[in-house]
């Protein structure tokens, strides 16, 4: 019989409740002064530590595709909220994520979340998210990028689902490059419901960026078809 679940519930939640704690007290402490600087120290940090922790492997593939004081909307498959820690660990980036309301209720992380500045939409209100969406343009700082799911939800079967338009109308607004990322293996680690955890391996692939040229050259609808096409290629 397998000792995991033993380290699982013994140690690893734990952990990731007192990991988590701490980074927050990081959070709490140096967001007040920059934002940028707890988002890439204690939000990688928490990233790391949790992947680490399970444990898991990862391998990357592409960082030399990104520039980190450039300003990008990123875009990635969903499989499992292991995709989270695994973003915010390891990509050079001062990243703002594009959330669900609901996520502001999370104890802890919710106001983590806020504090650092990261966007919260109400999916069910699609004039409240436009209005949002339309701050995020005026109060973008060079060298922020902003992460979406553009699924809009994990993927429970593993297959790609169909990528809602918000991601890459942003794009060409803010006219700047699209990133797309594909990751593969995490809902191995963690299944994309529960705490069903399981040491393994992950991969990130971080596919070059369309230019802000093809940005401003395609619709929105194209620049969807496209980057569902990059990141489904590597699934």
């Amino acid at each position: 019989m397998s000792l995991y679940p033993c380290y699982k519930y013994l140690i690893y939640i734990p952990f990731l409740i007192l990991w988590t704690l701490l980074n927050f007290l990081g959070v709490a402490v140096v967001a007040p002064f920059s934002p940028r600087k707890a988002s890439r120290w204690f939000g990688g940090l928490w990233g790391r530590g949790l992947v680490r922790a399970v444990p898991a492997r990862l391998h990357i593939a592409g960082l030399e595709h990104i520039d980190p004081v450039k300003s990008y909307v990123l875009v990635a498959n969903h499989l499992s909220l292991m995709d989270i820690p695994i973003l915010y660990g390891w990509l050079p980036l001062d990243l703002k994520w594009i959330m669900k309301k609901e996520v502001r209720k999370i104890p802890v992380i919710g106001i983590a979340t806020a504090m650092l500045g990261h966007i919260f939409l109400d999916r069910s209100n699609h004039i409240a998210a436009i209005r949002e969406l339309q701050q995020v343009k005026a109060n973008l700082q060079p060298g922020t990028s902003i992460l979406f799911f553009p699924e809009g939800t994990r993927s429970r079967d593993g297959s790609l689902h169909a990528f809602k338009m918000g991601a890459f109308y942003l794009a060409r607004d803010l006219d700047i490059p699209l990133l797309p990322i594909s990751l593969r293996g995490t809902e191995a680690i963690l299944t994309p419901d529960g705490m069903d955890l399981h040491p393994g391996a992950a991969e990130m692939i971080i596919h070059p960026a369309i230019p802000v040229e093809d940005v401003r050259a395609c619709s929105g609808e194209q620049l969807r078809d496209r980057a569902r096409d990059i990141i489904g290629s590597q699934l």
